[in-house]
């Protein structure tokens, strides 16, 4: 329905609003994207005054959109300018409305302080095309999997054609929370070259933030090519080279529909 309210914000002009009439058929934390126009007519030259396009989200919790200063009074009061005719005024609307389904988001936190690890073997490294895939495997009850890009084939940011590239994907809907390291083994002595998530984020400054849309965090300059590629620092050996993954999965939002 419309909503008329010839005194405005500033008392000098009128405003006017799309509110939802009944909700009561809709379920619960119910969500509707509407695009509408609101029209006054001018009942002299039998055209329309309207108002741009406008795309709103109505919600449970804020039902009406409108807008604040859509005519002055001075000028819809002057039965010259035809917009008030024997006492009358029409005003109209044409509204699309796109439904959507109710979402809510329930944030499990059982997974705090689960750590888990996971070694990738990369064979046959000096014939990598240009990226290698982990098989996938299970953090936090979570599906993860991680790959590298050899740069000078592919390239990646400021790592490009300098820097073999290590990442972690997360396969999945869910929102995780989840801090990890990335270990390149010495397959001499051990010693590992780590590379720490530090990613400064509005949960925690070493946590990532994983979701559907941004599922891939990790460093597009992780080690140089000229270091894993020397014999003499033990990273490839027998043509082969050993990565280590611990991940810690702090909380998870599970979108239910």
């Amino acid at each position: 329905r419309l909503i008329i309210y010839f005194n405005g914000k500033n008392y000098e002009c009128v405003s006017v609003s799309l509110a939802m009439a009944d909700t009561s058929s809709l379920p619960a934390n119910w969500e509707v994207n509407v695009v509408f126009n609101i029209f006054l007519y001018n009942q002299i030259s039998g055209n329309y005054l309207s108002s741009p396009g406008r795309t709103r989200c109505f919600l449970e919790t804020k039902s009406e959109w409108g807008i604040s200063k859509f005519i002055s009074k001075k000028i819809l009061s002057d039965p010259s300018n035809g917009y008030l005719a024997n006492d009358n005024i029409v005003f109209g609307a044409e509204v699309f409305v796109v439904k959507k389904d109710a979402i809510i988001e329930c944030v499990s936190l059982n997974n705090i302080n689960i750590h888990y690890k996971h070694d990738f073997k990369i064979s046959d490294f000096s014939k990598l095309n240009e990226r290698c895939f982990s098989e996938q495997f299970i953090a936090g009850g979570q599906k993860w999997y991680n790959f590298l890009i050899i740069l000078d084939q592919k390239g990646s940011g400021k790592g490009t054609d300098s820097h073999v590239s290590i990442f972690l994907n997360h396969l999945g809907l869910e929102r995780v929370q989840a801090c990890f390291t990335v270990c390149e083994k010495s397959q001499f002595d051990d010693i590992q070259t780590r590379r720490y998530c530090k990613l400064r984020c509005n949960v925690s400054n070493s946590f990532y933030c994983f979701s559907a849309s941004i599922n891939s965090w990790g460093w597009p300059a992780c080690i140089e090519l000229a270091t894993i590629n020397d014999p003499n620092e033990g990273f490839i050996v027998n043509d082969c080279c050993l990565l280590s993954i611990d991940i810690h999965v702090q909380d998870v939002a599970n979108i239910i529909n």
